[in-house]
């Protein structure tokens, strides 16, 4: 019989592209084997084996199929040697993740495509507002919304908005354009001068940085005010 033992080497003893946690932060997920990245759930094998074989046993148990390894039982999995409680528990709660996920449909993203949209997405945050408020929409190439986000909050005839923070959320979310949104709760919707050039300050700092400015609405409750189809842009 062949002695195994006297050929096991270690993990950390792998040259470092070859070590599965290493070599996913090295190459990216997608590099790794379904062993590798079972033997990451591991963690560590036994004083025989190293990880990445004790998962290719298990995977081999389950004829290298994830939907069969999925059917196993904490019992089942407890079997192989070096396979504890935890583990196994730390198995099955990743393939239940995964299945889960696999039963989720994506949400799908609301997309602008005229000023109304604008409006309807932004019915639900000012709607009834008080006090002034200032958002951005942050979308995406196709003009499809990836947040909503409120920049500031001041009184009933004004609020002030930093451009830094604005940008930076287009930034952190890798927007490729982004809306203008704030409310009048006097319901007047004739843009301020302090509008006018906010928006003008935006719109050209948004060019440096290749964040297209769509539009600046002012939402009131009985309306709004595009900068775009009045032709102010």
């Amino acid at each position: 019989m062949a002695d195994y033992t006297s050929t096991y080497t270690p993990i950390t003893q792998w040259a470092e592209d070859d070590r599965p946690r290493e070599k996913l932060l090295l190459k990216g997920k997608a590099a790794l084997s379904d062993a590798e990245l079972l033997a990451i759930l591991l963690g560590s094998g036994t004083v025989s084996v190293s990880a990445v074989d004790l998962a290719k046993q298990i995977l081999g148990a389950a004829n290298s199929n994830l939907h069969e390894l999925a059917k196993l039982s904490l019992k089942d999995l407890m079997k192989f040697k070096g396979i504890g409680e935890a583990k196994a528990i730390t198995i099955v709660s990743a393939l239940e993740l995964g299945r889960r996920r696999k039963d989720s449909e994506p949400k799908k993203r609301e997309k602008i495509v005229v000023s109304t949209d604008v409006y309807d997405l932004m019915r639900p945050h000012l709607w009834d507002a008080p006090r002034e408020e200032f958002w951005v929409i942050l979308l995406n190439r196709a003009n499809e919304v990836i947040k909503t986000e409120k920049m500031s909050e001041g009184g009933v005839a004004g609020t002030v908005v930093d451009p830094k923070l604005i940008f930076k959320a287009a930034l952190d979310y890798l927007a490729s354009a982004i809306i203008l949104v704030h409310n009048h709760p006097s319901g007047n919707l004739k843009p301020s001068q302090a509008d006018l050039q906010l928006t003008k300050q935006l719109k050209e700092a948004g060019k440096f940085l290749e964040i297209n400015v769509l539009d600046h609405v002012i939402f009131a409750d009985n309306g709004f005010y595009s900068f775009v189809d009045e032709g102010v842009f």
